[in-house]
């Protein structure tokens, strides 16, 4: 895919913001805007999505440093878009907030139990281990999980905005 220089503007700012929001939201564990905006993302700009999600996970591997803590996140928010790639494009309008807030929400339950696989291979986890590493996250998963649909019902107000400034783009 080769990307236009707006595109490469574009992607980058949005991958910025996502980075922002989370550091905005820090104060609140486990309730941040990057599933909303990944699925948001992933609605306007299907494949390209990944560009601004890989942006965000660049941007937090450089600030907060590349450890070990951060190869979970390669695939995590791939995980989400690749979801979000497989909804159907035409859904009625009253269902697909309902489905995007669910799905939304799905990955904030699933979190630990999608970073677990890297969690056992780096540290030699046995299958009991990585059963016990996702149990003692899952008061925070929770915490993920319901944050996500609330945050959630964001996703087409925000997929509204990139879709007006995508039809609009040159004339504003």
């Amino acid at each position: 895919m080769k990307l236009k220089t707006r595109e490469l503007a574009i992607f980058a700012m949005l991958g910025a913001i996502m980075y922002l929001s989370k550091i905005l939201m820090e104060w609140i564990p486990n309730v941040h805007l990057l599933g909303t905006l990944t699925m948001a993302y992933t609605l306007v700009y299907r494949k390209k999505a990944l560009y601004p999600i890989y942006v965000y996970v660049f941007l937090n591997g450089a600030l907060a440093g590349f450890n070990t803590w951060w190869i979970p996140y390669l695939y995590i928010w791939t995980v989400l878009w690749a979801v979000t790639m497989l909804l159907p494009k035409n859904m009625p309008k009253k269902i697909a907030p309902i489905v995007y807030m669910i799905v939304c929400a799905l990955h904030g339950f699933g979190f630990g139990i999608l970073y677990a696989p890297a969690q056992a291979i780096m540290f030699g986890l046995s299958f009991e281990a990585t059963l016990a590493w996702i149990a003692s996250g899952f008061y925070f998963d929770m915490i993920h999980g319901i944050a996500n649909f609330f945050c959630g019902m964001l996703i087409m107000p925000i997929v509204s905005v990139l879709n007006y400034l995508e039809r609009n783009s040159g004339r504003i």
